[in-house]
């Protein structure tokens, strides 16, 4: 028997930051915030729901992907080359390796970190249009593997099944879902096939998670939603409806863990779309009964 839909409460906009490319959401336990980044404009963004507070950081290159480190302070991120160690409370910043300087043309998009603490961050062509969208394993300084050369054009995800076996991994430009064999001990990945593929007319797959029942949840960049999905038969169980169309990441957070939060962009948007949606770029937020997982910590398990 397939898992049952989530309830959804109401849509509500908790900032209307104007981003150009919201994305990089990573929900932090021990600072009850959300981390988020807007990649163009290179800022990092914190929204800490229980006092209002909102703290925003400029940084001098794109940011695109965070996470918390387990083993020392602030975060670990990718820019646009590669890999770094970022520091809120200084401003502190600490690049590390760069795994593909012969692709100029590429930059880090989406990432987060696997069970035993390994970031993944992918790359795409800045472009949208070049296939040369990498998978990268991120062990920590001078550990660094291209672990799967997807020949993507723009690369997200990714997210992992429950029992930590599969690896979902999106190739957005040609709207398909995949699913990867993956070894949680080795952090390598096997056999790929095809989990979902949009429909045209229902956007392109872009940031997602999944949340401790094990369903995935996908953002959809040009449809105005996000979906909810069955792990097992990919069937839709439900679907958050969003009042601006280009729709870029979720993370699950809030002190029970179960609220959707969820980023967008005023990217690739005309002056009429902006018009008619005021809240482009802004971050979202939905109640729902269905409970996230805390987010994995870079270097929790050597």
């Amino acid at each position: 028997m397939g898992l049952q839909p989530p309830t959804l409460g109401s849509v509500r906009c908790v900032w209307p930051a104007g981003a150009t490319l919201g994305e990089g959401t990573c929900w932090s336990v021990r600072e009850q915030s959300l981390y988020w980044v807007d990649i163009l404009e290179k800022r990092l963004f914190r929204h800490t729901p229980a006092t209002g507070e909102q703290r925003q950081w400029q940084l001098d290159d794109t940011i695109s992907a965070v996470a918390e480190r387990a083993d020392g302070p602030g975060l670990v991120i990718t820019l646009r080359r590669g890999f770094a160690f970022y520091e809120p409370a200084t401003g502190t910043l600490h690049r590390l390796d760069e795994p593909e300087p012969e692709r100029t043309a590429n930059r880090f998009n989406d990432g987060k970190c696997d069970a035993r603490g390994r970031f993944w961050g992918g790359t795409m062509d800045s472009a949208c249009l070049a296939p040369t969208g990498a998978l990268y394993r991120f062990d920590g300084p001078g550990r660094c593997v291209r672990a799967f050369d997807a020949g993507f054009a723009v690369s997200n995800g990714p997210t992992w099944s429950l029992d930590g076996r599969t690896m979902f991994f999106n190739d957005t430009v040609r709207r398909k879902v995949h699913a990867f064999a993956f070894d949680p001990s080795s952090g390598t990945l096997g056999a790929s096939r095809e989990f979902l593929r949009f429909e045209r007319g229902d956007g392109f797959p872009d940031g997602m998670t999944t949340d401790a029942a094990g369903r995935l949840w996908i953002a959809h960049w040009g449809a105005a939603s996000v979906s909810c999905h069955d792990p097992d038969s990919g069937a839709e169980l439900a679907r958050v409806r969003l009042p601006t169309d280009h729709i870029s990441n979720v993370a699950f957070g809030g002190a029970d863990l179960k609220t959707l939060f969820i980023t967008s962009a005023r990217f690739e948007l005309g002056p009429g779309q902006l018009a008619e949606q005021p809240l482009a770029g802004a971050l979202f937020a939905v109640d729902t009964d269905a409970a996230g997982l805390p987010a994995n910590l870079f270097g929790a398990v050597a």
